[in-house]
């Protein structure tokens, strides 16, 4: 050996079994591939999906909100918007009350997609849901919430 510290393999054993972080990557991975899986016969991601449900609201949102809604910085989501309004599925405008502002709404064609992926999104978070043993859904919702 040269002298260097080292981790010893059981600790890296421990880790994986043990890890909260890596635990819920993992499943966030399985989910959004499953997500992903239902949504692509209507041309979305489970992330597109996610962001033009927070955009399916009475009134524009404005970015920094939304970002937070998505726990997304605003550079992560002005890339992931960007798919969307290049298809017009979103549109992105200045806010006539503050210029610097920008307001962010569904159009006609992106509520008609969205109203489209919503019972797939219905059907498939109900197959998963009912995979899952009794309080569980609820159960796992709360301890997320609690972490966020």
């Amino acid at each position: 050996m040269d002298g260097k510290p080292i981790v010893p393999f059981a600790m890296t054993l421990h880790v994986r079994d043990h890890c909260l972080c890596l635990h819920v990557q993992r499943a966030a991975r399985a989910l959004a591939r499953r997500f992903d899986d239902a949504l692509r016969p209507v041309g979305l991601t489970n992330g597109q999906f996610s962001l033009m449900m927070a955009l399916n609201r009475p009134v524009p949102a404005t970015f920094g909100p939304l970002a937070e809604l998505l726990a997304m910085d605003r550079t992560t989501l002005t890339a992931a918007l960007k798919p969307l309004q290049r298809r017009g599925l979103v549109d992105i405008a200045v806010d006539p009350a503050d210029r610097r502002s920008r307001l962010l709404t569904l159009t006609e064609a992106g509520r008609a997609l969205l109203a489209s992926a919503v019972p797939i999104w219905e059907q498939t978070h109900a197959a998963i849901e009912t995979a899952m043993p009794g309080a569980a859904p609820e159960t796992l919702r709360e301890t997320l919430r609690s972490l966020g």
